[in-house]
């Protein structure tokens, strides 16, 4: 039964994902030839999935470190330190290749995934965020695929009750044939119960919990690890299937087995299942693991121990406990019904041996799956770059209508209200939501049993990433800093999706790395070290790869809950300022794609000095309480952020009227353009000389331009019509499409 009787091949060995250079480095290693389980566990270990052996070398450029950091890369999450005693738990995680095939069990597995890396670390989850690119909504493939993957997602948060918080989603060609579909999780933990993916202690014995072990995601890995091509599109058997009632009761059990100290070590199994799990907390511990496959509960007959190891079966987790606890782990995951079974023990020569009924049917050094070789790939700068960089502003034709514009924009699927979305989260799981989805620029949800709060986002703009890698992948991180400060809360650090091409193209390595360099160097301005992360090579479409796109998540913390602040107006009167400075800035716009159908120019420029002082003038207003509203510019530029600040209040619309000081910027760009570092900020009108010493001490630009009243947006004279009118076109856009 353990397919050992398969022969390896040259054609079985690059099949499953290895080079016959690969092939013959693990024969070196292992002073012999490999049995087909064996090559099993090097295919799904040394597949770019699980190994990063592209990205290691430019990986190791990020900051990582820092006062607030308490765990950073290399566990199944990062951890910050939020003061007394507690951490934030949070991490990206990527599901691009299954989505694109079973896109509501893919998008469900996906965010399930990504809430057991939270609590296998003892983190109570409190929050999901989404970052998902598709393709136009006009195409019926990418309707469905967007339908189905919202349904997923959402029905197993639902089901697990984990609130979602927020995200982000795009429309663009790009992504026709291969969406991206990233989760992000938060949670938060007590220092002294956090758990490390660790198989410690000699003759400590080895547990499988969860749900059986089914054909389900077998070489999940690997395929992820390849490009999308017809036949890999059908290939649903590599896509795991969920179980959410069994993902809550785990998460339950898990946590209580964590909080009465029964836990030596645990791992979530998720890519590359049961190897990956044992294999990595072996190596960590510098220990070995030895299990026999025939105590694994399966849920199908007939099983080889190629298929067991390499299933991705959800809701599993590998845990470790002493013998002398084992009694007690028993009862508590009876209690909660979740199944339990001991299939194998630590340790102490360093080897993951796989046994069935006795037999030994693979075994190999830890070591040798863990330490794969690493590349360093050659990097060029694209060749497209030097023509989509061009554009003659002279040549685009100003608007004659800015309101018909304005609508269009609002109309945009990317822009557009993301209402239909959060309308499928169950309002009966986000009890400790402080603010609704939409309603403030990041999403916040309580920490327990505290005032604290934190603050989460997802951000990037591939179309910027596109166009500029290194000043695109600043802005990723700028914005997301900018979308915490204006929910109120300051910025601790990251976690990143790194969704690119294949890496093997010197063009798309070096979109790669320059993100990287510019992620860093924004990270390094704002103090936001990258604490965790997910790298996703190998997003190509027949047409080419998918546009760079580079998902940072960020965290912040609000000490005071109360002080929570939501992007939209509130009141008559109150005085509307803008922090930051309007440039005549079009390249790589929403405006410019939208209504002239090009996708070119430079992105907007990013001063990272200027972007720091506008930030900090923001949050020492709003922590000394003088800011009523606080709201980012970006896609659309500065009249969608202010339509938006019209029209997102569920409880009632209101107008503003606007007066510009426009100099010599053309008014497109005054008003759609996506110049960075601007806040719109409301105030009561007495505090608004404390707002303005505030900005003057920062020596941050500031201006008042305009107040708060009425049922229209009015701006200098280009834009004038009912807040109704734009709030029809922004709420009913996405819906229309499906």
């Amino acid at each position: 039964m353990s397919g050992n009787d398969i022969i390896v091949t040259k054609e079985i060995i690059e099949k499953e994902g290895l080079t016959m250079e690969e092939y013959n480095m693990i024969k070196k290693r292992l002073g012999r030839e490999l049995n087909y389980t064996e090559l099993g566990l090097f295919s799904a270990m040394w597949s770019e999935h699980c190994s990063y052996k592209n990205s290691k070398p430019v990986l190791k450029l990020f900051p990582t470190k820092g006062k607030q950091v308490i765990e950073g890369p290399g566990e199944n999450a990062g951890v910050v330190d939020i003061g007394d005693g507690m951490g934030v738990v949070f991490k990206v995680e990527s599901h691009n290749h299954p989505s694109a095939v079973e896109p509501y069990a893919a998008s469900a597995t996906g965010g399930g995934g990504c809430i057991r890396d939270i609590f296998t670390m003892g983190a109570k989850p409190i929050g999901l965020l989404d970052s998902l690119r598709l393709g136009r909504l006009e195409n019926s493939r990418v309707k469905f695929l967007f339908k189905n993957i919202i349904r997923g997602f959402t029905d197993y948060a639902n089901i697990v009750e984990m609130p979602v918080l927020g995200g982000e989603i795009y429309f663009d060609e790009s992504f026709e044939g291969n969406p991206l579909v990233n989760a992000m999780t938060v949670g938060v933990v007590k220092n002294k119960e956090l758990v490390k993916a660790r198989a410690s202690g000699v003759g400590n014995l080895v547990l499988i919990i969860g749900g059986a072990t089914g054909r389900d995601g077998v070489a999940g890995a690997a395929f992820a690890s390849a490009g999308l091509s017809a036949e890999a599109n059908k290939n649903s058997s590599a896509v795991a299937i969920g179980d959410p009632k069994m993902g809550l009761i785990l998460r339950k059990a898990c946590l209580e087995l964590i909080h009465k100290g029964l836990v030596v070590g645990m791992q979530d199994m998720g890519a590359a299942g049961l190897i990956c799990s044992t294999c990595e907390t072996s190596y960590k511990a510098n220990t070995g693991i030895e299990i026999d496959i025939a105590l694994v509960p399966r849920k199908e007959e007939g099983m080889n121990a190629y298929e067991i190891m390499l299933s991705e079966s959800q809701e599993r987790m590998l845990v470790i406990v002493t013998k002398e606890r084992l009694k007690q782990v028993e009862n508590i995951l009876s209690k909660w019904k979740v199944p339990v079974d001991v299939i194998g023990h630590v340790t102490g020569d360093g080897m993951v041996r796989v046994k069935e009924n006795g037999e030994v049917v693979a075994e190999v050094p830890a070591a040798s799956l863990v330490e794969t070789p690493v590349y360093q790939r050659k990097a060029s700068r694209p060749k497209y770059l030097a023509k989509v960089n061009k554009l003659n502003l002279a040549s685009i034709k100003e608007p004659g209508d800015c309101n018909r514009t304005l609508i269009k924009l609002l109309s945009n699927p990317t822009i557009a209200s993301k209402g239909w979305v959060f309308k499928h989260g169950d309002a009966k799981v986000a009890k400790a939501v402080v603010v609704a989805p939409g309603g403030s620029d990041a999403g916040i949800a309580l920490v327990p049993g505290t005032k604290k709060a934190i603050a989460a986002t997802t951000d990037c703009n591939s179309t910027y990433c596109y166009l500029d890698p290194f000043v695109g992948g600043q802005i990723c991180v700028a914005e997301a800093a900018r979308n915490i400060v204006c929910s109120g809360a300051k910025p601790l650090a990251i976690t990143d999706g790194l969704n690119f091409g294949n890496p093997k193209n010197p063009e798309v390595f070096w979109q790669f790395k320059q993100v990287v360099l510019g992620i860093s160097k924004a990270c390094r301005s704002l103090n936001t070290p990258v604490v965790s992360g997910n790298v996703s090579f190998n997003n190509e479409n027949p047409k080419g790869s998918v546009d760079p796109t580079p998902i940072v998540g960020m965290v912040g913390l609000l000490k005071d809950k109360s002080k929570a602040v939501t992007l939209y107006f509130k009141n008559s009167g109150d005085v509307i300022l803008l922090l930051g400075k309007n440039k005549e800035e079009l390249g790589g716009s929403e405006y410019l794609k939208t209504v002239h159908g090009l996708k070119r120019g430079a992105c907007p420029s990013l001063d990272l000095k200027l972007e720091k002082s506008v930030q900090k003038t923001a949050l020492e207003a709003i922590e000394k309480g003088l800011v009523k509203s606080a709201h980012d510019c970006s896609e659309g530029g500065l009249a969608v952020a202010l339509a938006e600040a019209c029209m997102s209040n569920p409880a009632k619309k209101i107008g503003a009227v606007i007066n510009l000081d426009s100099g010599k910027i053309r008014k497109d760009a005054l008003l759609f353009g996506e110049s960075q570092s601007r806040i719109i900020l409301s105030a009561k009108a007495k505090d608004v000389k404390k707002i303005l010493q505030i900005a003057k001490k920062n020596k941050t630009p500031l201006a008042v331009i305009g107040k708060v009243g009425g049922n229209r947006l009015v701006i200098n004279r280009l834009i004038n019509k009912t807040v109704n009118d734009f709030y029809k076109a922004w709420s009913r856009a996405i819906e229309s499409y499906l």
